[in-house]
């Protein structure tokens, strides 16, 4: 039985749009849903392990977890979820940045990146956090654009994933129904809420996108180094039953 959302639907009154800002404790964005009630967790240094990034690629510092972007690669929990919540806020620091979270990693896929050591991305459920600039940098190499949807796009990853609409061309993604992110240098809130083999996403307070078909709907939580820096903050997450 899914959850009522009934919680949810109040934090719409609240505007759709959050302020950035650089700095991470003084201005953090105030998520909209309770997450300091009961069964809200944080997630912190000691709940994440290696994958197959560098030494180097990943750092704490005020609560602020920092990735290089280099190399592709991901960060991963120690432990795995099945039905869950979270919120998550992140900021790139360069136009064009391209980052994500992963829900519903396999144990498999983590030990095969680990085992090759190198540079790669994992099965799952992608939540996008790709910066507006993308767009005009694969315009600028002459390359199609078509195919994404910048920030706010879900899709599976060599995982089952029926997206919810408005889709990509190839209907393999489901497309945010609006793009409510900030630029680079500004801070974002993304709330997924992830029951059942159904994912969504809220952007900035507002739902956007979806899907659902999800099988298996558990494993870990990944952050993403693609290619350019980026900042997360705010990590929490809340079991469901």
């Amino acid at each position: 039985m899914k959850l009522p959302i009934t919680i949810l639907l109040a934090g719409f009154a609240l505007g759709c749009m959050f302020p950035g800002s650089a700095d991470a404790q003084s201005s953090a964005v105030r998520a909209f849903i309770d997450d300091e009630a009961p069964g809200w967790e944080s997630l912190t240094e000691n709940d994440f392990a290696p994958v197959n990034s560098d030494e180097n690629t990943w750092s704490w510092k005020d609560g602020v977890l920092h990735c290089t972007g280099l190399p592709i690669s991901v960060i991963a929990t120690k432990e795995q979820f099945v039905n869950f919540e979270a919120v998550i806020e992140w900021m790139h620091e360069k136009p064009a940045g391209n980052s994500g979270m992963f829900a519903w990693v396999s144990p498999e896929a983590l030990a095969e990146l680990r085992a090759e050591g190198k540079p790669g991305l994992p099965d799952g459920v992608e939540v996008q956090m790709l910066d507006h600039g993308y767009t005009d940098k694969m315009k600028a190499l002459g390359k199609s654009t078509d195919w994404f949807g910048t920030n706010g796009d879900l899709f599976g990853v060599r995982k089952p994933f029926k997206p919810f609409p408005p889709t990509s061309p190839n209907g393999s993604r489901s497309f945010p129904r609006k793009h409510l992110c900030n630029g680079h240098g500004e801070w974002n809130h993304y709330y997924v809420r992830a029951i059942n083999g159904e994912v969504r996403l809220w952007v900035n307070g507002e739902e956007v996108s979806g899907g659902n078909g999800v099988t298996p709907a558990n494993g870990h939580l990944c952050l993403e180094s693609e290619g350019s820096p980026i900042q997360f903050r705010k990590l929490r997450v809340r079991r469901l039953p």
